[in-house]
Order: structure tokens, then C-alpha cells, then sequence
């Protein structure tokens, strides 16, 4: 292709290449010449390396400095694409089911350089133009993703990510397609009108993208509050819907709101017989109170239309609510899903609180729960002490052997944050019951509030041995912080220990 050049034309750098002969090409074609697209390419490279981008190979001092311009190579791109001088070929996308038609001028080398699916269009096209057929929201798009290909960059709106991520995914743009699956993960708590994490769930289901999946299934479970308050809850599909109701991880007020919440969606999607059954079955009932329980049997219309598929759980729930649940557990398996709380932010579940300063030195706490969910139990409170040590250093690490007449600390630089969470008494009570404890950490991301991580101790076990393990709250900004605060909320949940007596 080179042959095809101008002697004149090509010019050897080390010689002295002058800026009006890098030019040349561009003069050519706007008098009608003919050059190459590849070459004209790659003469605003040489151009660039001419006049300014130089590396210096003489070594002062065991160093090399290196002078970077790329920012004017994507410049000079840009208006490449912009200008369409030197273009080889004619892309006309056409909007699916419209007589709409957008023309762009592109350069062959450019999309063969970034993409095995244009280098095999551009191998097989009959002419110059090429036709390429996209949905109106993709069409909408296109000029941004042609952009990238010549740029390297982009800028992304929350409704534009996954018209972007099809593109990039039909075209085999790969660091494209994998940029926008974490620009998607990171902005999940980003606001939008109408709510974008639903959308970006179903999509990666669609495509197969089990890590965007999962980051949205994490952050609808414990955030649920937020979405079952906002319009994005009527997009919920049912499989969504289904797969977040048989969790035990979601972050909400109470049961009762997730019953109400499951209402309207039935109300406003009118599901089948079988998906709405299916739905309700998954409500544990026993953890709403017995009044709550009688008012939905009388006045929920879904609850009505559907009683007879919920009868024996609500008649159960009852029987919870009437009885000890140590008589309950020697008759019927309390370790099923309807006795096992959630995360629950009600008062009798726990407590929130505030940690200011949090790196300042150990911090102690007291609140009370409930003994648990069980009407029979409803008068019964639990104290618990709850204490926070910034730089907590184990048993095992800490010096047996320290300096005569100092005592040894418990917390030193190199430590790690520790919260411990015990019951002030013990209790006959307890007998049958386990509790586990919660910690929820609040962060803020895009201005808004949301549930950065949330800690699970074991039942038997009073701290979280990976309780802020990654976390650097020295620094003033770190996304563990709130205003440098520390915003937590712990929450006890009992959970019930099966006594049936096995039949000889």
C-alpha cells in the first residue's frame, strides 16, 4: 500500500520530516488526490511524534524522561472522525422500523484496530458504504460508541449504560464492554427518576452477566426499603420479585412492610394465580404481630382473594404468637424460613448508632431488643452491651514479653476494628434460642445514603471476625465514613432450636 505513495510523501523522521509535509496527505485529498486511509492514519501519528512527543534515548544519571502528548493524539483523532478527512468508509446505520438513516465517516483501520466483528464486515462489504441495522435507542447511541473507538473514552448517563453495553457486546469492543460493567457496579445507588438497578438486574440476567447480577441482587436486598418506597418497584419482574422474597438477608423495617409492598404489586401487575400464591407463601407471617395479622384477613383484598392458599401459614403463625416457643419447637420445625427474621430496622429488633471519631479510642454502648418475635414473648426485653475498639491487636500477635513497669495495650497502630456484641444477663428465657447479631454499616455513594456492608456474627460467637477488615478509617474520606462518623445499626435476631422427639 505504501508503493501507492508519493515519493514525496513519505519522509524519513530522522531526516527532519517538516509539519507542511506531514500535511501533505490531507492536501491531497482535499484537492481530489487519492490516499489511503491507513496512511493517513498513520501520518497524524508520525506528526505527533515530530512535533512533540519525543523520548529522549541519551540516559542522565541512570533516568529517562519520557514526554507524553497522547491527549493531543486523541484530539487530532477526534477531529478525524469529526472532519471525516482520509475516510475510506460510509457506515449508514439504519433505525429498525423507521425510514431513519445516520451517516458516519469512518476509517477502516480504526475499526479493524478495535474490533474482529468491523474487520470481518469490512473484509466481506462490496463497497464503500456499509449498512448496519440498530434498535432506535442503540441508534440513538451510536455516534458515542464510534467515539470511543476512535477516542478512547466516553462519558456514560445511567440510561445510556446499557444501550452502550449492547454495542459493545454485539461488536466485541471488550475493554468497552467491561468498562461499563463497572461503571454499572459502581453506580448502583446513583439517583434517576424512575430507578435504574431493577433494569440493570433484568439485563444481566438476560446477557448472562453473573457478577452485574450479582452486585444488583446485593444492593436491591439491602437497600429493599428505598426501592419498595419508589416507582422502581413496579418494574420488578416476577422472577425478581420471587428471588428477593426468599431471602433472609433483606434490609427493611418490618415484614409487614414487605407484605404491603407485595400488595401493591399485585394490585398493579396482576401476576397469574400461580405467581401470586407463590408470592404470598414466601411472607413469614409469624414475624408480624397478631394485630397486624387479624387487620390484613379482614381488610387486605389480596389477602382475601388469595386466603385459601395462605390459610395453614397464617394459621401457624397464630399458633406461634399463642404459645412458648420451646412448646412450639417439641411439635413443628422452627428452623423453617417462616420463624427466621430478616434484617429488620424497627426499635425492637436493635438500634442504630453513630460513632464520631471513630478511630479516637473503644466506644461502649447499651440497647434493648425484644426476646423475640412471639407474641408470647412480646413483654420480654433483652439488654445488650456493645463495644467498639479502633485498633483491636488479638491475643495472638501481641508481645508475651512487654517493657518492665508498662503494661501491655490492648489496641496498638497495627490492630484492626473489633465490635463485640453480649447480652448484659442471662436469662432462663434464653433456653431454645440463639441469637444472632447484625451490623450494618451505612455509606454515603453519589450523595446518597445507603448499606455499604453488612456483618453476620455466628450464633455462637459475640463479634465479626471480618468486622471493617478492609476498611481505612483514618482517612477523613473513606466510604466506610458519613461526615467522619461511623453509622452502624445492629440488629439481634432469635432463632429457634427444634425439639421434636424422634419416633422409635
Amino acid at each position: 500500500m505504501l508503493n501507492d505513495v508519493p515519493a514525496s510523501y513519505i519522509k524519513s523522521v530522522g531526516q527532519g520530516a517538516r509539519k507542511d509535509d506531514i500535511n501533505t496527505g490531507r492536501e491531497m485529498v482535499n484537492s481530489g488526490g487519492s490516499v489511503p486511509a491507513v496512511v493517513y492514519v498513520a501520518n497524524i501519528c508520525v506528526a505527533l511524534c515530530v512535533g512533540a512527543a519525543l523520548k529522549p534515548d541519551v540516559v542522565l544519571e541512570n533516568s529517562a524522561t519520557t514526554l507524553n502528548h497522547s491527549m493531543a493524539l486523541v484530539q487530532r483523532m477526534e477531529a478525524l472522525l469529526t472532519q471525516g478527512n482520509g475516510s475510506d468508509v460510509i457506515l449508514r446505520v439504519q433505525t429498525l422500523n423507521t425510514d431513519e438513516v445516520k451517516i458516519i465517516q469512518v476509517h477502516s483501520l480504526v475499526l479493524t484496530l478495535q474490533s474482529d466483528v468491523f474487520d470481518e464486515l469490512l473484509q466481506t462489504r462490496n463497497s464503500t458504504a456499509m449498512i448496519l441495522r440498530e434498535t432506535p435507542d442503540c441508534a440513538a447511541v451510536f455516534d458515542k460508541f464510534i467515539r470511543y473507538l476512535y477516542c478512547g473514552d466516553i462519558t456514560v448517563r445511567l440510561n445510556q449504560a446499557i444501550l452502550l453495553h449492547k454495542l459493545a457486546s454485539k461488536y466485541h469492543v471488550w475493554d468497552l464492554q467491561q468498562g461499563l460493567t463497572q461503571y454499572m457496579t459502581q453506580h448502583l445507588s446513583s439517583d434517576s427518576p424512575t430507578g435504574h438497578v431493577v433494569s440493570w438486574y433484568q439485563y444481566a440476567t438476560q446477557i448472562g452477566d453473573v457478577t452485574l447480577q450479582n452486585s444488583c441482587l446485593q444492593y436491591l436486598s439491602w437497600n429493599l426499603s428505598s426501592v419498595l418506597q419508589s416507582t422502581e418497584l413496579s418494574s420488578v419482574s416476577e422472577e425478581l420479585l420471587l428471588t428477593l422474597l426468599q431471602r433472609s438477608d433483606l434490609v427493611l423495617q418490618s415484614e409487614l412492610e414487605l407484605y404491603e409492598a407485595l400488595e401493591a404489586w399485585i394490585s398493579q401487575n396482576q401476576p397469574s394465580g400461580e405467581t401470586a400464591e407463590s408470592a404470598l407463601k414466601a411472607i413469614r407471617y409469624a414475624m408480624i404481630s397478631p394485630q397486624h395479622l387479624f387487620h390484613l384477613q379482614k381488610k387486605s383484598s389480596v389477602m382475601l382473594k388469595y386466603y385459601e392458599s395462605v390459610r395453614d401459614l397464617l394459621f401457624l403463625a397464630f399458633q406461634f404468637h399463642a404459645a412458648s416457643p420451646v412448646q412450639l419447637a417439641k411439635y413443628f420445625d422452627v428452623n423453617c424460613s417462616l420463624f427466621t427474621p430478616r434484617n429488620y430496622l424497627s426499635p425492637a429488633w436493635g438500634s442504630p448508632w453513630v460513632i464520631n471519631n471513630p478511630t479516637r479510642d473503644d466506644r461502649s454502648f447499651s440497647f434493648q431488643t425484644q426476646l423475640g418475635p412471639s407474641g408470647y414473648d412480646a413483654s420480654k426485653r433483652v439488654t445488650w452491651n456493645a463495644l467498639f475498639s479502633p485498633r483491636w491487636l488479638p491475643l495472638s500477635v501481641r508481645s508475651p514479653y512487654p517493657e518492665q513497669g508498662s503494661l501491655q495495650p490492648t489496641r496498638t497502630d497495627g490492630g484492626r476494628p473489633r465490635i463485640i456484641v453480649t447480652p448484659a444477663t442471662s436469662s432462663p428465657d434464653f433456653a431454645g434460642v440463639s441469637f444472632q447479631k447484625t451490623v450494618i454499616v451505612s455509606a454515603r455513594k453519589q450523595g446518597k445514603v445507603v448499606v455499604r456492608h453488612v456483618y453476620n456474627f455466628h450464633q455462637n460467637t459475640e463479634e465479626a471476625g471480618d468486622f471493617l477488615l478492609e476498611a481505612d478509617l483514618q482517612r477523613r474520606a473513606s466510604e466506610y465514613l458519613i461526615d467522619s462518623s461511623l453509622y452502624l445499626h445492629i440488629i439481634v435476631k432469635p432463632l429457634y432450636h427444634s425439639l421434636i422427639v424422634a419416633k422409635k
